[in-house]
């Protein structure tokens, strides 16, 4: 039987190519894995957890948002070994298939820098469209996962072997759904050692530095964003009153206004507010992440002052952060997604899964940050212990600091746009013969 031909280069279309909708059908499936296991894993172990003997024994607060944040900080910072993996020596596609059973390690940056992969100049109009549509197949999946898993957790019949087990079939289900559109997808070949003397040459060094001068601001938008994801903010919300049209909530369900809200904010975003606004001044990329910089930092206002009305003995309506939420998400909707976009097309076609990898390095340096903070309020004596007020506040400051800082440096920022290279039609019939050696 004859070995089946990939398509190793875009074809020239002018619509979106086949290979996408397996990419999307694998991120949700994933990101539901991902996003139910973290939505469980703070209460678990603030309520949940025992102790070897087998005995109940919840952690403080302060410890599980420091285990909850170094444990997401592992999961975005080993895809750097899958992205020298794949831009390096396996290819994106077979990093993604092989290391999938693995997960963390080699699977998120070689699937947003795969997909990117797909498009060349004849569609790259459809690109800032389709990393929005990459977006909302993660936030879908996590809106599933974030009102099912916590709703497992808590109930006795099911409990945390269900909650957590749940996740580990979507994951298989992603692999499987990867693999279904293998025929239909763009494999890049892997750049081998010319990846290497690209990374380290000169243009490879300014353009990483370049880019990291953008990602070191981004970092404190993660380390913000990671609280209102299943850790700080679901532990407040059990202190605030859950009743909400008629339910009563689940404090650790409430998260679920993030993909829910971004769902709606993705087309009203790229249809509604970016045209608004270009009418008045140009937005470019860095304009975008800017203003959501600002605006997640507005969301921690919210924040602080539910803190304080608990503090007085309060229970505020859950309602309040739902308020927190939908800033928050704006400001999600024009940081993330844009850097997704920002990422790929800055980075030379070798680096294509490094960069991206680099984009998640800010992640977990984010969520790193957060986490030796709260080791730090674990060690601190009784006279420099942390109020849950004064921690929001401080996280508040540094939000509106580096906001204003960034949009200094956006200034001088001089960027270069790489996309994949295309085939015409022509030699796209011959392609296989081009990159498969003698033909047989």
């Amino acid at each position: 039987m004859a070995k089946h031909k990939y398509m190793r280069s875009p074809p020239n279309l002018a619509g979106m190519p086949p290979g996408v909708p397996y990419i999307i059908g694998n991120e949700a499936a994933e990101r539901f894995s991902y996003y139910g296991m973290k939505s469980v894993l703070t209460v678990f172990m603030a309520h949940y957890i025992l102790n070897q003997s087998g005995v109940l024994a919840p952690m403080q607060e302060n410890e599980a948002y420091m285990y909850t944040h170094y444990f997401v900080f592992g999961v975005y910072f080993l895809p750097i070994l899958g992205a020298i993996l794949a831009d390096g020596w396996l290819g994106k596609y077979w990093t993604i298939l092989s290391l999938s059973i693995v997960y963390c390690l080699g699977n998120k940056p070689c699937v947003s820098a795969n997909v990117g992969d797909q498009f060349g100049e004849s569609n790259r109009h459809l690109l800032s469209k389709m990393f929005g549509w990459f977006y909302f197949s993660i936030n879908a999946g996590s809106f599933i996962s974030s009102i099912l898993c916590p709703w497992l957790l808590a109930n006795p019949k099911w409990g945390p072997g269900w909650a957590f087990g749940i996740p580990g079939i979507a994951m298989v289900i992603a692999t499987l759904f990867f693999w279904g559109g293998r025929k239909k997808m763009v494999h890049v070949p892997a750049a081998g050692l010319s990846y290497l003397k690209e990374t380290f040459s000169k243009e490879g060094l300014i353009t990483l530095a370049r880019i990291a001068m953008v990602y070191v601001f981004i970092l404190v938008f993660w380390a913000l964003w990671g609280m209102s994801n299943g850790a700080e903010w679901t532990l407040q919300a059990e202190k605030m009153d859950l009743h909400w049209m008629g339910m009563n909530l689940i404090a650790a369900q409430v998260q679920t206004a993030n993909p829910i809200l971004i769902l709606i904010f993705i087309p009203l975003v790229n249809y509604v507010i970016y045209p608004a606004i270009d009418k008045v001044f140009r937005l470019t990329p860095l304009r975008k992440i800017g203003i959501g910089l600002y605006i997640t930092a507005l969301s921690f206002v919210v924040i602080v002052w539910i803190q304080g009305q608990i503090d007085a003995g309060l229970k505020p309506s859950i309602n309040w952060q739902l308020l927190a939420y939908v800033i928050l998400t704006l400001g999600e909707a024009m940081v993330s997604i844009t850097g997704l976009e920002f990422s790929y097309t800055q980075a030379p076609n070798s680096m294509k899964s490094s960069v991206m990898a680099l984009w998640l390095l800010t992640v977990a340096s984010g969520e790193l940050f957060v986490g030796l903070v709260n080791k730090w309020i674990l060690h601190a004596g009784a006279a420099q212990k942390v109020s849950a007020y004064q921690y929001f506040t401080f996280f508040t400051w540094l939000m509106f600091g580096a906001a204003v800082v960034f949009t200094i440096v956006a200034c001088f920022y001089k960027g270069r746009t790489y996309l994949q290279s295309q085939l015409t039609p022509d030699e796209i019939a011959t392609e296989p013969i081009l990159h498969g050696g003698t033909p047989s």
